[in-house]
């Protein structure tokens, strides 16, 4: 078999249709956990164990070849066609009509779960997972390309796709560990806290979906140089890190006040 097609067929067949990967969850997780209050803390950690958030962080992308859960594979996403005015995005968002991904719908349901019966572990693990997911970037990416799995990138010479770097290269480039990681961003973007809490959902979505559009531009230009890369994303990335876990810790907060 000619060798591009070989490469082809590995990326193609190792699509993982995941988002962040789980260390990117368990981050997510540990900064809505040291933001929760001890209310919503109590309670979290009496449904899932202490710490229980952090530790399940990942369980939803895990199962998602067993089949317990099989309905809601396309809960992990919502992907869009480009250059979409800000009102057609929110418009699509709030849909249950687009056949590429339902995330928008699996979050309300999980929180009308939750509404009914708090003590839903399955339902917490789950809604946990999902609004991670609506921070990054490639699951709120293009149609066309299965949310840039199917743009091939080399990552320290290694053949990797677009998907792929976002839910994992980028993060594991740092060297620190889900609780470093947590801690740093805490430390560095605190002070950008009680914005992210005025923020809407509208703006929530809205901001995953211009992040996603920059990344597209930039992948026109880039030049291969990953450690260029690394640092050009560094700040955007860390931020959407820091958003995700602040939103958990408000939704969760809320919930269990």
């Amino acid at each position: 078999m000619n060798k591009k097609w070989i490469l082809f067929a590995l990326l193609f067949c190792s699509l993982p249709l995941l988002a962040w990967g789980p260390k990117g969850h368990r981050i997510i997780a540990q900064v809505a956990y040291d933001h929760m209050t001890p209310r919503a803390t109590k309670y979290v950690d009496a449904i899932l164990g202490q710490h229980g958030l952090v530790y399940w962080a990942a369980w939803p992308d895990e199962i998602r070849s067993d089949t317990i859960y099989p309905d809601r594979y396309d809960w992990h996403y919502q992907d869009m066609p480009a250059n979409l005015s800000d009102s057609a995005v929110w418009a699509l968002w709030m849909s249950d009509l687009n056949a590429d991904g339902r995330m928008s719908k699996a979050v309300g349901d999980l929180q009308e779960e939750l509404g009914k019966q708090r003590s839903n572990r399955d339902a917490l693990i789950f809604l946990a997972h999902i609004m991670g997911d609506m921070f990054c970037p490639m699951h709120m990416a293009h149609v066309e390309d299965k949310g840039g799995n199917l743009v091939a990138m080399t990552w320290f010479g290694q053949p990797t796709n677009l998907h792929r770097v976002w839910d994992e290269n980028l993060i594991e480039s740092r060297g620190f560990s889900y609780t470093e990681f947590a801690t740093m961003l805490t430390d560095t973007y605190g002070a950008e806290t009680k914005d992210i809490l005025n923020e809407s959902w509208q703006d929530v979505v809205l901001g995953t979906y211009h992040m996603t559009s920059d990344i597209y531009t930039y992948q026109q230009h880039f030049d291969g140089n990953t450690y260029h890369y690394i640092w050009h994303w560094k700040t955007p990335l860390e931020r959407q890190l820091y958003r995700a876990g602040i939103w958990l810790a408000r939704v969760l907060n809320e919930m269990y006040r």
